[in-house]
């Protein structure tokens, strides 16, 4: 999981070379949906993530995290106390679109940021 929040903090720093963000948030916004949705995929997926990163021509992240897990994320209840539940509810309240796409071996989730 640190992993891919370190590749994706890379890719932001260059991405903010060439276009820099409209807002102070959009990178820490980016990173935290990153560590969310691999953190799930490990917890949920019984085999390895993808991560991809990219920039869109209206100015938007793409993060696209695919997984073996087949089963469409959904809302826990979450737990103050460090029981979890908050990554599914963080991304879509950062996080401008959220698609599920399914895959032949798991799914992929699409999330669009603004930047």
């Amino acid at each position: 999981m640190s992993e891919a929040r370190s590749w994706a903090s890379d890719f932001l720093c260059g991405l903010s070379r060439m276009h820099p963000p409209a807002s102070s948030d959009a990178h820490d916004d980016v990173l935290l949906v990153v560590s969310a949705l691999s953190s799930n995929a490990f917890a949920f997926a019984p085999g390895p993530f993808t991560l991809t990163l990219g920039s869109t021509l209206s100015g938007r992240v793409h993060v696209a995290l695919t997984d073996t897990n087949p089963t469409e994320p959904r809302p826990r209840p979450f737990d103050l106390n460090g029981c979890g539940g908050l990554g599914w509810h963080l991304i879509n309240a950062l996080a401008e679109q959220t698609i599920i796409g399914p895959e032949v071996d798991g799914k992929t989730v699409h999330t669009f940021l603004p930047w």
